[in-house]
């Protein structure tokens, strides 16, 4: 569950942050993987894995999100900086 929570604010927060996603998404990956092999594991035992592969899938998704839109502001900032310098 804590994956998918990770997972869904990394989303929120990184569209239009971008650096909560690259914080967050790598953060739901691997809590989603360490839950999904322990499911595994535990042969049956455990619940939740639909929920785990989500968090670890949105996850990436988040991460992926999160260093575009941080790549966005970047390149718009420096633009904006060197606008300010050469006219």
């Amino acid at each position: 569950m804590a994956a998918l929570l990770a997972a869904i604010m990394g989303l929120l927060l990184g569209l239009p942050l971008g650096i909560p996603g690259l914080v967050l998404g790598p953060i739901a990956y691997f809590l989603g993987k360490a839950a999904v092999e322990r499911i595994d594991g535990s042969q049956g035992a455990f619940g939740g894995r639909g929920a785990a592969v989500a968090g670890w899938v949105m996850g990436v998704v988040a991460t992926a999100i999160g260093a575009v839109v941080t790549l966005v502001w970047l390149v718009i900032v420096l633009v904006a900086v060197s606008g300010t310098f050469s006219g």
